[in-house]
């Protein structure tokens, strides 16, 4: 059996403010598998905004193994990353899942990967999925030509175009920002 698959989530911070969107594409294969899943979610009250790509069920699993870490160190979202990755490098179980994560607060956004890397993006974009690398070229053109726009537009323009080029990436965007 196929597995269930492919997305974009893009996160960016800009001007004091963060946001972050997914599309609701999941494709099993060739085939669209359905057009509505959210993929982004709230924690801590809707302080923390998470966004993951790869297999859902392993998504879930790590966004659990996360919402634990915020709780053990008080919400600290940079520890309780640092934490999950190092967890997700050395545990056996953990080890085999395959799905990658954004984390933001209201200060900046992280990638947690399955390889042990916690990465702070330089320039205030992150990006996951099989359309990050058009969702990112355009976040950063974005930046560069249209400061005046807010995170949440770049956001969604740079799922917009992510969408007009990736197979893999629909229209159906959520777009969150971290409560402050």
């Amino acid at each position: 059996m196929e597995k269930i698959r492919s997305t974009t989530v893009l996160a960016i911070v800009h001007n004091g403010e963060v946001a972050i969107g997914a599309d609701g594409q999941a494709t099993m294969g060739s085939t669209v598998a359905k057009n509505h899943v959210r993929k982004i979610r709230k924690l801590l009250n809707g302080k923390i905004v998470t966004g993951f790509a790869g297999s859902t069920a392993d998504a879930f699993t790590l966004l659990e193994r996360f919402e634990e870490k915020l709780n053990a160190f008080g919400g600290n979202m940079k520890r309780a990353s640092i934490e999950l990755a190092k967890d997700w490098r050395t545990d056996r179980y953990l080890r085999r899942l395959e799905a990658m994560m954004i984390v933001a607060d209201k200060e900046e956004a992280l990638i947690i990967s399955g390889t042990g890397d916690v990465l702070e993006p330089e320039n205030g974009i992150a990006a996951i999925g099989s359309g990050s690398n058009y969702a990112l070229s355009a976040a950063l053109a974005l930046k560069k030509h249209a400061p005046h726009l807010t995170a949440e537009e770049m956001v969604r323009e740079g799922l917009t175009i992510a969408a007009d080029i990736c197979i893999y990436t629909n229209h159906n965007f959520v777009i969150e920002k971290p409560a402050v």
